[in-house]
């Protein structure tokens, strides 16, 4: 065992980025730092408002700063090492550093599935129990679902270290991608890898599938309520307050289940070059669309922008 684990820590890598279009490495890294760039500001200036307005101190936009604080996190997770091999050639990566990497992209992106379905529930919660919202979605409640939210992630995610680290390797050190995920890293082995394919299935459907029926569900019962209100403005409303949360949702999940079934069912008939620039693209351009779909669609924070930078434009 001891010295596996040091062979183990032995072990670097090199990551190529996005394969077949290493030339164009410099001129991909330009969007993906703009989104990148974005999605810091914007998802902190979405935390600054929602912390220090008092208006905004409810139920939805705690929620809001979940998914802010998840979206941070994800990009920041596997961003500046991309760029890094885009711009610099610097794919080197040692074992811990790459497993460290592929848990905590793993545990954000179940974490924030979670928060999604917590904001489908407020919405259900909203429109179907209008006089009860706030006593429902308490502070103490909203808490415990951010904490439950978090503690599951850990449970699904944690194991695949083990998974991982239970395997041998046996020279082969390059991975065809620009960060480290589960399966990328278990395709490395000499072992079979039956159980980390198992378990990576069975964990999303016990997260991020259940989460969409879940949300789906939830939507459902929504319809359900809007269409028997009898006024037609009312139920526009009522629409139009989920419209936010719906653009998110289809952001977050399309291109995930996208991947998912793309890498497992598309064969050769989905380049790999594809699949490894849609997944560089998935990690920044929700966080990066995120705060500005909220911005649009939300007409609070929209006051609260405003605000902010007419206060700015009179200080300068």
């Amino acid at each position: 065992m001891t010295s596996n684990l040091t062979i183990l820590r032995d072990i670097w890598y090199t990551m190529i980025g996005i394969p077949g279009l290493e030339e164009a490495h410099t001129w991909i890294s330009i969007p993906i730092c703009s989104m990148y760039i974005v999605a810091l500001v914007g998802n902190a200036l979405l935390l600054f408002l929602i912390f220090t307005e008092h208006s905004l101190h409810e139920p939805m936009y705690y929620f809001l700063s979940m998914l802010a604080l998840s979206d941070i996190f994800l990009s920041t997770v596997t961003t500046p090492k991309m760029l890094a091999i885009f711009w610099f050639q610097e794919g080197g990566i040692s074992f811990g550093s790459c497993v460290s990497q592929m848990f905590f992209l793993h545990f954000i992106f179940v974490a924030e599935s979670a928060i999604l379905l917590a904001m489908a529930f407020d919405r259900y919660v909203a429109i179907c129990y209008p006089l009860r919202y706030t006593t429902i979605l308490t502070p103490l409640v909203i808490g415990k679902m951010g904490i439950a939210s978090v503690i599951r992630s850990f449970l699904i995610c944690f194991p695949l270290v083990f998974l991982v680290y239970r395997l041998t390797y046996c020279g082969k050190n390059i991975i065809h991608h620009s960060y480290c995920e589960h399966m990328g890293i278990a395709k490395l082995a000499c072992d079979s890898i039956k159980i980390n394919i198992y378990y990576g299935v069975v964990a999303a459907l016990c997260s991020t599938c259940l989460d969409v029926v879940l949300i789906i569900i939830s939507y459902s019962l929504i319809l359900c309520t809007v269409f028997r209100i009898p006024s037609q403005e009312t139920r526009l409303k009522a629409l139009s307050t989920c419209g936010s949360h719906v653009c998110v949702i289809l952001l977050f999940y399309t291109p995930a289940f996208f991947s998912f079934f793309a890498h497992r069912f598309g064969g050769h008939s989905i380049p790999l070059h594809v699949h490894i620039l849609l997944a560089n693209l998935y990690v920044v351009v929700p966080p990066a669309l995120n705060p500005i779909i909220y911005g649009v669609r939300t007409k609070k924070i929209q006051e609260k922008v405003i605000q902010v930078f007419s206060l700015s434009k009179k200080l300068c």
